[in-house]
């Protein structure tokens, strides 16, 4: 491990973390050189923290959920609900977040044999987030008498108020902050978010608020269970933490840890059934299983039709329902991405005609049209908003008279500050979370969103330090890529936000071979020899040699910036370099 200059691509600088001191070798001894310089940069520095951090404990790190504002009241007027058969509605958000939490409840609720429940999930396009008034009317006449949002109702105090007033009483479960100081006269609000909520971690996903609650419920009155039994939600809580993008720590560490053990065993049929027809390997199954194809495949659900069909999926019974399920599925997931393929490259002719080619003139990018279809736009803009580098918003049309689009930020500003910064008559609605989120406008005011938008970013931006560059964990040799030290690197998984994937640099390594792969041949694979003649493959998705200022031939020497990736492709595990850059 050594220091090198700090290199420039494509805009973005790379430099080396720096050496860690002989005291804090010493106090995280017992792990290897990689481990004690990973743990160190990401802020474990004792050995009481390197312990937490390398072994999570269920027993240890899971938090009283009594803590949460509202627990107790919420989990007395479920635990009433039950004992005098009233009807209860579970509703959910219609995401892979909202959709896992749903199928918590109704598994728990179906355990201990009470039945007199439904599950409601908003239709994405006609509906859309958040708990909403017309749905309220509709679960009047239902005589429904306590209703329980997952993942959504904190901003929803007209939809909360007349339900109240009509005797229903509704339990807010969500992780989303209000977009003013407006809080629905909820009968209990579980958010950890409240201001005055003083639970110690406050960056659960909307499933593991759920699961809070069960876990409340189940201190109170165990229904005769055996212990533990909640555990076994964990795979649905693990895919949720995973797919809603929270920070890998804390609580959330543990849940993802002891939710990819769940599921790597799990036996639930349509999960099982979805795995097999997306080529995954069940007991291999990885956070960027989650991330790349577990997840858009429950989201397409609802990106492409109705959100109830996931929840069918991941409840299913016999093998029939599962089957029939996860073929849909997977269906309508790859027909969504050859529509985002298409948006991707009308988006990327409309801002060649800008002429701003890789360096946008604009501070935020803002693009729509009336045939788009706004649910489809969520993973288009995070795609453009991680190429270019900038907030992006996208819109389309809605069933309904306003435009609703999706919005992803680049990491620098959060979305909620720069929505709420903008004139207060120019959204419709808006919410989400700092790194992505949605919003409705009028049509009247579309065309000034990315003026006003532009204005905001410049005056936040101001207070957010310049990034001067970005850093990567290690130096490393090629004969560095082996399984040793790939083994280093696994004790600090699952890796996601707040806890990424080491970055590595392998400096003047020689290219032994350049080969492009994939039906378009628009995947790179570039191969290199260590000391003992032994390949080492690495991959880059979508990339191209001519992107990369280097020329990209055998026998030349190249910086290589890459992280450290186990492959079982056909069943055979394989050490690779996945390409970051090229410098």
């Amino acid at each position: 491990m050594k220091s090198i200059p700090c290199y420039t691509f494509s805009m973005q600088k790379y430099s080396v973390r720096g050496e860690i001191s002989d005291k804090i070798k010493k106090e995280l001894d017992g792990n290897s050189a990689i481990v004690q310089h990973l743990l160190f940069h990401r802020g474990v520095k004792t050995k009481k923290e390197a312990e937490i951090f390398l072994n999570p404990n269920y027993s240890r790190d899971i938090h009283d959920p009594f803590l949460l504002k509202d627990m107790e009241r919420a989990v007395i007027r479920i635990l009433e609900a039950i004992s005098k058969g009233q009807k209860i509605l579970i509703y959910s958000d219609y995401d892979a977040d909202g959709i896992p939490g749903a199928v918590v409840l109704h598994d728990f609720l179906k355990k201990i044999g009470y039945s007199n429940f439904e599950n409601y999930f908003p239709h994405r396009h006609e509906e859309g987030y958040g708990l909403h008034l017309e749905a309220v009317e509709g679960f009047k006449k239902d005589k429904i008498n306590l209703i329980i949002t997952i993942d959504c109702g904190t901003a929803d105090v007209e939809a909360v108020t007349s339900a109240q007033k009509a005797g229903i009483d509704v339990i807010i479960t969500d992780h989303h902050l209000a977009q003013d100081a407006k809080i629905p006269p909820a009968f209990a609000i579980v958010n950890p978010k409240q201001s005055d909520c003083e639970y110690p971690y406050d960056m659960l996903c909307g499933s593991g608020i759920v699961y809070k609650l069960v876990q409340g419920i189940l201190k109170k009155n165990n229904f005769g269970l055996k212990e533990g039994l909640e555990k076994w939600y964990l795979d649905m809580v693990g895919l949720a933490t995973l797919a809603d993008m929270v920070p890998l720590q804390g609580e959330n560490r543990v849940f993802a840890y002891y939710g990819l053990k769940v599921l790597r065993m799990s036996q639930r049929k349509g999960l099982v059934k979805l795995m097999e027809k997306s080529k995954l390997q069940q007991r291999y199954i990885c956070e960027d299983d989650i991330g790349f194809t577990l997840a858009p495949r429950i989201n397409a659900a609802s990106r492409m039709g109705d959100p109830l069909q996931a929840f069918q999926l991941l409840t299913a019974e016999d093998d029939a329902t599962a089957e029939t399920l996860a073929t849909h599925l997977n269906t309508i997931n790859d027909e969504r991405k050859t529509i985002a393929a298409t948006i991707t490259k009308e988006i990327k002719k409309q801002i060649k005609k800008r002429n701003v080619g890789k360096t946008l003139d604009k501070k935020v990018l803002v693009i729509g049209n009336p045939d788009w279809r706004p649910a489809l736009l969520g993973p288009v803009a995070n795609n453009l908003a991680e190429e270019f580098n900038v907030p992006v918003f996208l819109w389309g049309r809605a069933d309904g008279e306003f435009i609703k689009g999706s919005c992803r930020s680049d990491g620098r500003i959060s979305l909620l500050d720069l929505m709420n910064y903008v004139p207060k008559d120019l959204f419709v609605g808006f919410g989400g979370h700092k790194m992505s989120g949605g919003f409705s406008i009028s049509h009247e005011k579309i065309h000034t969103l990315e003026e006003a938008l532009c204005v905001a970013y410049e005056h936040l931006v101001k207070n957010v330090p310049e990034v001067e560059s970005l850093f990567v964990d290690m130096s490393l040799s090629i004969n560095d890529a082996n399984w040793t030290t790939y083994g280093s690197i696994e004790k600090l998984a699952p890796f996601g936000i707040g806890n990424e994937k080491p970055l590595f640099i392998f400096e003047n390594i020689v290219i032994d071979e350049v080969k492009l792969f994939g039906k378009e041949k628009n995947h790179l694979e570039l191969s290199f020899r260590n000391s003992e003649g032994k390949k080492i493959t690495s991959i880059g998705f979508f990339m191209k040699p001519e992107q990369f200022t280097k020329p990209l031939l055998k026998g030349e020497k190249i910086n290589l910036v890459a992280t450290m990736e186990k492959s079982m492709f056909r069943n055979f595990p394989e050490l690779r370099l996945r390409i970051v850059d090229i410098i």
